[in-house]
């Protein structure tokens, strides 16, 4: 067998062409090809050998596989491929599984507010239809109620107030609007008729006086809408949501308060009495709860009181005098009553748009 090595490497060594010399071997066709072979196929270790010593040593160094037990090994051009890929990073796998848990923890804690959620409502809705039904019991403040009855009655008569106050401004700047087109008018007919000019003249006098105080009329009236309207939209109504606040809180209470009811009047086997003291928990909760807001609503209440009184008196007090004097045709007390109450007037075309604006 070693001969047979020999010779073939003598063959490899010495090429012959087919005239018998002696040339260059074609090594960019034979070779290139033999090994594309040998890298398709592979060797096959079951009909190879292993050399234990150098080349060309005795013939006992030769150890045949055959003797070697296991499968044989082929070459694979994709391990390669799998060998150059970068091996995964420790750090990046931690950080895999740190957000999966966090997203897993998020999932959960989301479950769990849609589970509080659904039994919340559940009670709820069977406290709402026990107490219209007449077969269950509510929790009710009598003076509380009725102090929460007074400020809704209020809230809507002092609505019907700002109804009532805006159209008599807008019914009331016609008027002025009118007037100040008379006038112009009649300030035109005294230049072009000179046989009318001084009746012509004081009747534009007039009429350019009556809208200048009607300005300030309207100014005060105004005033007085902005308030009434700040009192009503905005302190009547955050004292409202209180209130909504706090009857949710409320049936909150009794529906917990039924339920812990219904258990104690049950069975007090161990299953139970967990239950009982499960249904205890939740209904201390909703009573702090519902003890809070009954006080947060006497206390916006009693303010809410105070600050209407407050704004009311110089409202309405203003609202007087502004109209009292003006039918009166008292100019300086009309002027003096917006000095008074601090009301500014605009000045005239303050609420046309610009000529940029219109553009």
């Amino acid at each position: 067998m070693a001969d047979s090595i020999m010779s073939k490497a003598a063959t490899m060594e010495i090429p012959i062409n087919s005239n018998g010399d002696t040339g260059t071997l074609p090594e960019d066709d034979s070779l290139e090809q033999d090994l594309q072979q040998v890298m398709v196929s592979g060797p096959n270790l079951n009909e190879t050998s292993i050399v234990s010593g150098g080349y060309g040593g005795p013939a006992g160094g030769i150890i045949p596989t055959s003797t070697i037990k296991g499968p044989a090994v082929r070459f694979n051009p994709e391990y390669l491929d799998r060998r150059r890929a970068p091996a995964p990073v420790s750090g990046s796998s931690n950080h895999n599984t740190s957000t999966e848990e966090f997203s897993r923890g998020v999932a959960v804690e989301k479950l769990d507010s849609v589970k509080k959620w659904g039994i919340n409502t559940y009670k709820c809705t069977k406290q709402m239809f026990s107490e219209r039904f007449g077969r269950g019991s509510r929790t009710v403040d009598l003076e509380l109620e009725a102090q929460i009855d007074v400020l809704r009655e209020t809230k809507n008569k002092y609505e019907n107030i700002l109804r009532l106050a805006t159209a008599l401004i807008n019914h009331f700047q016609s008027m002025v609007e009118t007037q100040q087109a008379l006038g112009d008018t009649f300030t035109d007919l005294s230049q072009k008729s000179p046989e009318l000019q001084d009746e012509f003249g004081y009747n534009a006098e007039t009429q350019k006086l009556l809208c200048k105080n009607g300005e300030a009329l309207l100014g005060a009236i105004n005033f007085f809408v902005s308030s009434v309207n700040t009192l009503v939209n905005k302190t009547m109504e955050d004292t409202l949501m209180t209130i909504k606040q706090y009857e949710n809180a409320r049936l909150e209470f009794d529906a917990y308060r039924s339920d812990l009811e219904e258990l104690s009047l049950g069975p007090r086997d161990a299953a139970a009495m967990v239950r009982i003291e499960m249904a205890q928990h939740e209904y201390q909760i909703h009573r702090d709860k519902y003890e809070r807001l009954r006080s947060d609503v006497t206390i916006k209440l009693k303010f809410l009181e105070e600050n209407k009184v407050k704004v009311m008196h110089k409202q309405l007090l203003l609202f007087h005098n502004a109209i009292s004097a003006y039918f009166a045709g008292n100019q300086q007390q009309l002027e003096q009553t917006l000095i008074q109450f601090n009301v500014k007037l605009k000045p005239p075309g303050s609420d046309k748009p610009s000529w940029l604006e219109e553009q």
